[in-house]
């Protein structure tokens, strides 16, 4: 499998975390300022959601990818291809299956975008 260069990751994964971060933060003080916790230090994105479980998302420099532990969907782990970040198994985008479980957990339609100047 094709890794791509450490300096392009550093900045696209940086970007992505950032992005996500700045995101899910909006999408939940709109609705829920007080009920859900979100976090990023260190290349590691927490989010907190109460009963609906912690959404823990990493850089994982070494394989160059971006690792997710979901508390609807499980573990994945994402590669960096043609401006999105994908899961090898089932080559399903990290935008997408977070658009639809954030989604089914805030009962509204949300959109995620990891990185603004790609469409998911």
């Amino acid at each position: 499998m094709f890794m791509i260069p450490v300096q392009l990751y550093e900045k696209v994964c940086g970007e992505t975390m950032e992005n996500l971060c700045e995101t899910i933060e909006h999408l939940l003080e709109e609705k829920y300022p007080s009920e859900f916790d979100v976090s990023l230090s260190n290349g590691v994105l927490t989010i907190q959601l109460g009963q609906y479980g912690t959404y823990v998302i990493n850089k994982q420099t070494p394989n160059r990818q971006i690792w997710l532990s979901s508390p609807v969907s499980g573990p994945k782990r994402y590669d960096y291809s043609n401006g999105h970040w994908v899961y090898s198994h089932d080559k399903t985008c990290l935008d997408e299956l977070l658009s639809k479980e954030f989604s089914n957990i805030l009962n509204q339609s949300v959109t995620i975008v990891s990185l603004p100047f790609c469409e998911s």
